[in-house]
């Protein structure tokens, strides 16, 4: 899929929750100071409707640019972001709540090298250049447990085909869940949408990666008896794509 190819519906259906509890003032100040400062720029189709593709050389100074779907209260993503300060971090989340949390940590972080899209992901990859990702993490996704409702999970085409456009050669995809189906479904649908997993024996998918950082999801899971999973994927070349399988990350 070129940049030209990429949907120009006017309209998504978005299910889940974007309010929780009435947030507290600091919570409001936050948003109010820091989201607009660290938007990634026109995503939106009002502000937007050309889907001009996002200058990440411009947000990030040419570092790679990883992708966090779903960022929850951010945990994951201001640790990724403060172990990492040669690397720019985009963050989607569409829940208020948990942006207003997330901004908390950036400042109590003071990290510089976020960006943050408070809204449903799929915006943000619509004007994401075509292989400018070089890692992409989808961690505890709502895993909408009722037979009726898995076409609503992220790991379907509509958001796995987009995801895999604007991931490089080599990108490394990251996944956690601790539902099994879940796992049965993401092992069926992501490597058909060009990514090998990565496993080789059990403890590749039963340990968190090196770099992770337990998240409130994960903990509840834990307390709750149910098995983390983690998956590794790596996104393989476009058809016809002859370039290096080599991720662009630093």
């Amino acid at each position: 899929m070129t940049d030209d190819d990429r949907p120009a519906a006017p309209w998504r259906n978005f299910y889940g929750r974007i309010h929780g509890k009435p947030l507290k003032p600091n919570q409001r100040r936050w948003l109010e100071e820091d989201l607009p400062r660290l938007a990634p720029g026109p995503v939106g189709r009002e502000e937007n409707p050309e889907r001009r593709p996002l200058d990440l050389g411009a947000l990030f100074g040419g570092a790679p640019v990883w992708l966090e779907v779903g960022f929850g209260a951010g945990e994951h993503m201001v640790h990724q972001a403060t172990r990492r300060p040669d690397v720019g971090i985009l963050g989607a989340e569409p829940y208020v709540n948990g942006v207003a949390a997330a901004l908390g940590k950036i400042r109590t972080a003071g990290a510089t090298n976020l960006r943050v899209h408070a809204g449903d992901v799929r915006d943000l990859l619509d004007v994401l250049p075509a292989g400018s990702i070089a890692r992409a993490f989808v961690l505890y996704p709502d895993p909408w447990p009722k037979t009726r409702h898995h076409r609503r999970r992220f790991v379907t085409p509509e958001h796995l085909a987009p995801l895999a456009r604007v991931m490089a050669p080599g990108a490394e995809l990251r996944l956690a869940t601790d539902i099994p189906d879940y796992v049965r479904q993401t092992l069926e649908e992501v490597p058909r949408h060009g990514f090998d997993w990565l496993a080789e024996r059990p403890a590749d998918w039963r340990e968190p990666w090196d770099d992770w950082l337990s998240t409130r999801y994960e903990r509840k899971a834990l307390r709750e008896g149910r098995r983390p999973h983690y998956l590794t994927f790596r996104r393989r070349p476009a058809e016809g794509d002859f370039s290096s399988e080599k991720s662009p990350e630093a």
